[in-house]
């Protein structure tokens, strides 16, 4: 059974990077029809859709962030990463990692992330 570990720093400066990890066990990265998304919940507001990397390696991002972030994945390690630049206390958040399988989809606990000084 999939499972998804999201890790990262909880505190983070503005117009700093934020990296993100999602660890994911129990199934491939690179299975066929998969997709691994990134997903947030900023505080007292809906989630939003970041963007996610299918299984073949493709990328697609929302359009209000595709400027300042990146998907990317190390197979080897069965990992999906979340870069995102010039941070600001508006991307303050739980970021919660994503797998869209054939059948459903499966959620890690998140965690989370401030933008403060």
């Amino acid at each position: 059974q999939v499972q998804l570990q999201e890790s990262g720093p909880g505190l983070v400066k503005p117009s700093q990077t934020l990296s993100l990890i999602c660890t994911v066990s129990g199934g491939s990265i690179t299975t066929s029809s998969h997709a691994w998304a990134w997903i947030r919940q900023p505080p007292g507001k809906g989630l939003e859709w970041i963007g996610l990397i299918g299984y073949d390696g493709r990328t697609y991002y929302s359009p209000s962030l595709k400027s300042r972030t990146s998907i990317s994945r190390d197979n080897a390690k069965n990992t999906v990463y979340l870069q995102m630049n010039s941070l600001k206390p508006e991307d303050t958040a739980v970021y919660y990692c994503n797998a869209q399988l054939v059948l459903r989809d499966v959620w890690g606990q998140g965690t989370q992330v401030t933008v403060s000084s």
